[in-house]
């Protein structure tokens, strides 16, 4: 793979997307498309409705988040998102794991410089 290359990111993205979403849900819930809005924002994480709303889908299937519908001021009801207990607890032992994951990482590039 190239430096800098897409792939290279997608494939990031792609590990750690689920979580990312489980990170937003942590202190508000939120619906699909205000969780799209928002991994936009970060760098390296732009994404689709077509992306996250099957990763959502699946998340609940799993029992990681909890849903609820409610009215909306702008248009149809929207579907909302919260972190369930389990999905506090995977969002909590993902985080342990990254930090162990990205701090070898970053020895191992700081290694030959």
């Amino acid at each position: 793979m190239e430096p800098g290359n897409a792939s290279n990111l997608a494939q990031l993205r792609r590990g750690a997307l689920e979580f990312c979403v489980l990170a937003l849900l942590r202190d508000e819930e939120r619906y699909g498309f205000d969780l799209v809005r928002a991994l936009g924002e970060v760098d390296g994480l732009v994404t689709s409705e077509g992306t996250i709303y099957p990763l959502l889908a699946r998340l609940r299937r799993d029992g990681l988040v909890d849903t609820v519908w409610r009215e909306s001021d702008s248009g149809p009801p929207r579907r909302y998102y919260r972190l369930s207990p389990s999905g506090k607890r995977s969002l909590a032992a993902f985080a342990e794991d990254w930090i162990r994951f990205r701090d070898g990482v970053d020895r191992l590039l700081e290694v030959g410089r």
